[in-house]
């Protein structure tokens, strides 16, 4: 910690990084960093490879700041919630300091600071600013409540203990706005993400005996229904409510044919080390992977599957 606050201390211009495609932990654990950055009166700025970021983080205090293209005097980067280099979306010549919870992280910065045991990337931040006896303000407090909600899965998931909710019980103390978050993270939703939910459930199909559900898209369905790759997320995430299912896979088709993956299960299989074999990673319940070949829908289903089953 003493390292990361030393690199900070004497940089003059620094980029905080959400990753590409970034969730509600990337974006939060990033505006964190920001607001922090700015109390210390550094001169910072926010990139994001990605350029539509879903509108439904926009109440993330400084989402307006995000950029797209990487500032040339940058001397020194941040990366928040990437656990590989390659999700930077940028070839860095700066120093880099990897902050991160998940278990794939292989510390590829010059400094890292990576909790696997952490439930989020904000909680990774949390335990930061405390150590270190940083004050906590209210922007910084709405963020990190923000991430922990998220990537709890509203404090559901396994790693959910009393820790964590004396954890938010001080950011709702520090000002944290818990009920804007509450209401654009668990509910706040589009029209073209109910479109394409509809189309998911419809064509969902129940594999290995009821224990797998499985979720092709085409390129075409997200076109017509008008959605983007998060809005995927509605109907994965509530398959893994049916009582018999253990695991749930989305195949989803970008529109070069090139294919993204996705996969949530309970503690029995470990979904991460199901994305590794394609190149992804991510945790035991939640993970992910990119195939940038032109690749069916089908021969990856066929493949996720097979693997899943030897796990099974």
């Amino acid at each position: 910690m003493s390292k990361i606050l030393n690199e900070i201390d004497s940089a003059n211009h620094i980029v905080v990084i959400s990753h590409v495609n970034p969730d509600a932990d990337s974006i939060s654990s990033a505006s964190a960093m920001y607001t922090y950055l700015l109390q210390k009166h550094k001169k910072v700025s926010w990139y994001c490879q990605t350029k539509n970021i879903p509108k439904k983080l926009s109440f993330i205090p400084w989402f307006e700041k995000i950029r797209d293209s990487f500032p040339a005097s940058a001397d020194l980067a941040i990366s928040l919630d990437c656990a590989h280099i390659k999700r930077l979306g940028v070839e860095l010549e700066c120093d880099l300091i990897n902050i991160d919870h998940h278990e794939s992280n292989d510390n590829f910065a010059k400094f890292n600071f990576v909790e696997p045991k952490a439930i989020s990337t904000t909680e990774v931040l949390y335990n930061f600013f405390k150590e270190n006896s940083i004050k906590i303000n209210k922007k910084m407090a709405t963020a990190m409540y923000a991430g922990i909600l998220d990537d709890s899965n509203a404090f559901m998931d396994e790693k959910v203990d009393g820790t964590t909710f004396a954890t938010v019980r001080e950011l709702i103390e520090c000002g944290a706005e818990y009920k804007l978050c509450n209401k654009f993270i668990m509910k706040t939703v589009s029209l073209a993400a109910l479109r394409l939910k509809a189309v998911m459930l419809k064509s969902m199909t129940l594999e290995l005996d009821a224990r797998v559900a499985v979720f092709c898209v085409s390129d075409e369905e997200m076109r017509a229904t008008g959605a983007d790759g998060q809005d995927c997320e509605l109907a994965l995430e509530e398959s893994m409510y049916l009582p018999q299912v253990e695991v749930a896979i989305l195949v989803r088709q970008n529109s070069d044919f090139t294919i993204k993956g996705s996969i949530r299960s309970n503690a029995k299989v470990d979904a991460s080390k199901i994305a590794s074999n394609f190149g992804g990673g991510g945790h035991a319940g939640r993970a992910g992977f990119d195939i940038n070949d032109e690749v069916s829908l089908e021969n990856i289903k066929e493949k996720v599957l097979n693997l899943i089953k030897k796990e099974i």
